[in-house]
């Protein structure tokens, strides 16, 4: 059962509301993902959506988080006294991933390009869009939530799983994607709920 409440979309709605976010340069002409922020933000849950796309051709869809867990919210400090890194959402990041391997274990769609954070250090359980931006490589990657299954849905809960990075749970669906992605740098667009 999902734990995720975002809306459906259609391919044509999530299209037209990629093209109007900012730092919109067009379609990648390969595989990209559209990940939507849920505007519930449902503490500690993978309640967001990866929408994949290939070039303006509609692929899948895997559930999964954009927001670091409850872990990264309290326990910030031991990355960065400012607080946790929160991708801003509404934004393009063109080329921004490529395989590679997420702490040496796990084969991941690694950042290669730099993304714009903010730094959530409040300790509340939600994370916060707020604040001074900062534009860097964190090494907030793509990467899925188990490093030994490879198949099928594993926890719902994000925990020490992102402290910035975003997470699949849907571990079929992300390494089919790895495949389909070769070596190929592949796009991010990081859209709140509308």
């Amino acid at each position: 059962m999902s734990k995720t409440k975002v809306k459906s979309y259609t391919s044509v709605q999530l299209l037209e509301r990629v093209a109007l976010t900012e730092g919109f340069k067009g379609y990648p002409l390969g595989y990209w993902i559209l990940a939507i922020r849920s505007t519930e933000d449902t503490y500690n849950v993978m309640d967001d959506k990866f929408y994949i796309f290939s070039h303006k051709i509609f692929v899948d869809v895997i559930t999964g988080t954009t927001n670091s867990g409850g872990y990264g919210l309290k326990n910030f400090a031991k990355w960065n006294t400012k607080g946790t890194a929160i991708i801003k959402s509404d934004e393009w990041y063109y080329d921004v991933y490529q395989i590679g391997l997420h702490k040496g274990r796990m084969q991941a769609l690694r950042q290669v390009g730099n993304m714009k954070y903010y730094r959530d250090g409040n300790g509340d359980n939600k994370i916060d869009e707020k604040g001074e931006i900062e534009v860097a490589n964190n090494y907030t990657n793509f990467h899925c939530n188990d490093y030994s299954i490879k198949k099928g849905i594993t926890s719902w809960a994000i925990g020490g799983w992102s402290v910035g990075c975003i997470v699949a749970n849907d571990l079929t669906k992300y390494y089919e994607l790895l495949k389909r992605v070769g070596n190929n740098k592949v796009s991010l667009c990081l859209i709140k709920e509308f």
